[in-house]
């Protein structure tokens, strides 16, 4: 987070410092080819910020950029007074002016994917602030060329008329909006959906909605995905065919949940959860994104949901421990369908000479009661896989660089493993490669895990192999009690102080082996390996059947 800021404040000072220094060299000297590269020089300054900072609000920059490349103009016509470039100097003062409330207004649009209709107007209004840097620097090339004022003034107006367009759309959208919705509540309408997947988050999480979508899919009826954040709206438009759906506001909200609707299924805790919790004429099912001993797995919120579907009994068991009452008739145990393609393992594999260990540190969490993280302590840990022959599949949990600590760490261990690579040969697996692998793919690889607190241990005891779990709080034996699937593992102090003994009994006599089924079932449940997705599949369209068309079912 601290990098992000500094990369932030450098682009900032950057875009900023240029475009003085091109108005200061423009109209205090006669350096005019000098300057009207430092205008350039700026405008790509600013572009890179823009990148960097999307909702930069880049007006002074732009205007000084545009002031000095019009002086610097001037001076190469050196015919007095032009009218023509004076009218360039209005209508960019306008355009300069325009750019942001119209991208603010545009921002404010409904925006779908994979669905028939090209809302177009929301995305110019989004590419204005860059179309005006591209003009800019054409206005400029047109001065250095010394080009008549005319030509600068033909496109000056060609951009003003699409703004001019844009901003008459965005009002008549805005002030006469059309009765029973836009094109996108028309299309939705059309498509029927009987359910939706609602999703809010920060950057970089679009891996919660990812894991459910193939399941979703496999219900069978037609749904749709509502995001509350633009940035989510590619990728996850690009990994499903349904209708994805960005609503900015709580009116776009109330047009994308059309009369064809029955249930919302959500993925996750956020906060704007309650914005479409309110629709009282829908079942909210959560979903959660993995199944953990952590504490925000015991979320107090979840009791405002209709029904929260668990994995097993012990996700139940996990409210009661941490004190939330939920009244029972909310969980169904639904199995964890996202480990369907795991390969099980039903003998233990002791003694491996060559194991492949797969380790999986988590995030620092937002609070101090949820930092699990072992990459501070897990060098020691790795040296001494190595020194044991094994092979290490390295994947990080995808908030690591949002803690430049965390992110300086995982980067040493990589140093660390890509070194061996070179010296032993062995192929770990580290950092891109890494993240381009699936979690079961990581896991059908591996012999063993290593994890921190996480839903990763969930999903590795399904395949009935060994895992360790780093005690990051040095809790002793209060670890287990607080996270009882621990106790079907090896437990790693924080020191690394028992790393030979968790080590030896994770790859050579793995004692737990036993234990491991029958913990299996409680965090797992109980469906059969052939058909078990089926457990969530049928739950889901229970949820979505006419109330009278079929019995209650059974809930735990």
């Amino acid at each position: 987070m601290r990098g992000d800021l500094v990369r932030k404040l450098a682009a900032r000072c950057l875009s900023t410092g240029l475009a003085v220094l091109a108005f200061v060299v423009l109209a205090l000297t006669d350096a005019t080819g000098w300057g009207l590269a430092l205008a350039v020089a700026a405008l790509a300054g600013s572009a890179a910020e823009q990148r960097i900072r999307p909702t930069a609000d880049l007006v002074a920059e732009t205007t000084l950029i545009a002031a000095a490349i019009l002086v610097g103009y001037s001076r190469r016509l050196d015919d007095g007074l032009d009218l023509a470039l004076v009218a360039t100097a209005l209508v960019l003062l306008g355009l300069v002016l325009l750019v942001g409330p119209l991208r603010t207004a545009g921002n404010l649009e409904i925006r779908a994917a994979n669905l028939p209709v090209r809302a177009w107007t929301p995305l110019i209004a989004d590419r204005l602030g860059t179309a005006l840097l591209g003009l800019l620097a054409v206005v400029a090339l047109a001065a250095a060329l010394t080009l008549p004022a005319g030509v600068a003034l033909a496109a000056t107006v060609l951009l003003g008329a699409g703004a001019g367009a844009v901003a008459l759309d965005l009002a008549r959208r805005r002030f006469r909006p059309a009765v029973g919705g836009g094109a996108v509540a028309r299309a939705l309408r059309r498509h029927e959906p009987e359910f939706l997947l609602y999703f809010s988050a920060p950057p970089g999480s679009e891996y919660q909605v990812t894991m459910w979508l193939p399941y979703l899919q496999r219900i069978g009826r037609p749904f749709l995905v509502v995001l509350r954040e633009p940035e989510f709206l590619a990728p996850i438009a690009a990994a499903t065919d349904a209708p994805v759906v960005y609503c900015p506001t709580l009116r776009s909200l109330d047009e994308a949940l059309v009369p064809s609707l029955r249930a919302a299924f959500y993925v996750n805790h956020g906060a704007k959860n309650s914005h479409c919790i309110r629709f009282t004429q829908l079942t909210h099912v959560q979903l959660h994104h993995g199944d953990s001993d952590k504490a925000p797995s015991a979320n107090p919120v979840s009791g405002i949901f209709d029904r929260i579907f668990v994995a097993g009994p012990a996700a139940i068991d996990r409210y009661a421990r941490a004190g939330v009452q939920i009244p029972a008739d909310k969980f169904v145990v639904v199995g964890r369908p996202q480990v369907e393609s795991i390969e099980v393992r039903p003998e233990p594999a002791r003694g491996l000479a060559q194991p492949t260990v797969l380790y999986t540190p988590t995030w620092t969490g937002h609070h101090a009661d949820a930092d699990y993280c072992s990459l501070p302590v897990a060098e020691k840990l790795l040296r001494r896989l190595l020194e044991r022959g094994a092979t290490v599949i390295l994947r990080a949990h995808p908030y690591t660089a949002q803690n430049p600590a965390s992110a300086r760490q995982l980067a040493r261990l990589t140093e660390l493993l890509v070194a061996d690579r070179a010296r032993s040969g062995r192929p770990h697996i580290v950092g891109a490669a890494a993240r381009e692998l699936s979690l079961t793919e990581c896991v059908n690889r591996s012999d063993a895990l290593v994890s921190d607190v996480s839903g990763v241990i969930s999903d590795y005891l399904y395949s009935g192999k060994p895992y360790a779990v780093t005690d990051m709080g040095d809790e002793g034996d209060r670890f287990t009690e607080r996270f009882p699937l621990a106790g079907s593992g090896y437990v790693l102090r924080r020191d690394m102080s028992n790393v030979d003994e968790v080590l030896t009994d994770l790859l050579d006599t793995d004692p737990s082996a036993e234990a491991r089924w029958t913990t299996r079932r409680r965090y797992l449940g109980d469906f059969p390996a052939e058909s078990y997705a089926e457990g969530f599949l049928s739950a889901a369209r229970r949820e979505l059947a006419p109330a009278q068309a079929l019995p209650t079912p059974a809930r735990v």
